[in-house]
């Protein structure tokens, strides 16, 4: 099975601040979305990639950047809302990809291993998504005030990618009568069963300011290690 991947880089950020699409701010010397396209690149499951949101400033970004990128295979505009853009995403892949990955490019530390867990997810079951146990505890507050405490047990947060067979996607994109955040929520609303494959913390969207200085000083820390004789990434 050929594996597509869908980067997408569309979202606005109006909470992070910037005067850029949220995709293109800087991280570490480099735009968000590169970090995590980076890691699509290197899994060795993935084999085609679009990049799906300004394509113009995508492409010269990446130009200036000059990272051999081979399994790029095409730039399309992004939609108004998330599930536009993963329409447009999917009726760019080649036919042949018949199982795809939807990444949040806001997800800049993504690693490999993930992208593969997820995959290899759906391939078993048809559809699967990186997600973590929830291990704080959770309140439900109205007007301010506590008003019930959900039990965890059993409660995940869900991370990308989410990867589906394609014929799936499709489908659920296709009867999709509300906008959504999650791709497995459409998926799940055909009656196909979602697995869960193991994320990372580090998977964390990146959505303020505050994230994104965790997400430098994570970096700033990872590449100092690198550095170190013995030191590992």
């Amino acid at each position: 099975m050929s594996v597509g991947a869908l980067l997408l880089c569309a979202g606005r950020g109006e909470r992070l601040g910037g005067e850029v699409p949220k995709a293109f701010v800087a991280l570490a010397g480099r735009p968000l979305f590169a970090w995590s396209l980076e890691a699509l690149q290197s899994c060795a499951e993935i084999d085609a990639i679009v990049i799906v949101g300004p394509a113009t400033i995508a492409r010269e970004l990446l130009a200036a950047a000059g990272r051999p990128l081979t399994k790029i295979i095409a730039f399309t505009e992004g939609g108004r809302e998330r599930q536009h853009s993963v329409a447009r995403g999917l009726a760019a892949l080649p036919p042949e990809c018949d199982v795809v990955a939807v990444h949040d490019a806001a997800r800049a530390l993504l690693s490999a291993d993930v992208a593969a867990r997820a995959i290899a997810g759906a391939r078993a079951h048809g559809a699967a998504i990186a997600a973590t146990p929830l291990a704080d505890t959770l309140k439900r507050v109205a007007d301010g005030r506590i008003v019930a405490t959900p039990a965890r047990d059993g409660l995940w947060l869900a991370q990308t990618p989410q990867v589906f067979r394609r014929d799936w996607l499709e489908a659920a994109h296709a009867v999709a009568g509300s906008l959504l955040t999650d791709d497995a929520a459409l998926v799940e609303a055909l009656g196909h069963a979602v697995h869960v494959t193991a994320g990372d913390p580090l998977n964390f969207k990146i959505t303020t300011p505050a994230d994104l200085a965790l997400a430098e000083r994570w970096l700033a820390h990872a590449s100092a290690r690198a550095a170190t004789p013995g030191g590992q990434r």
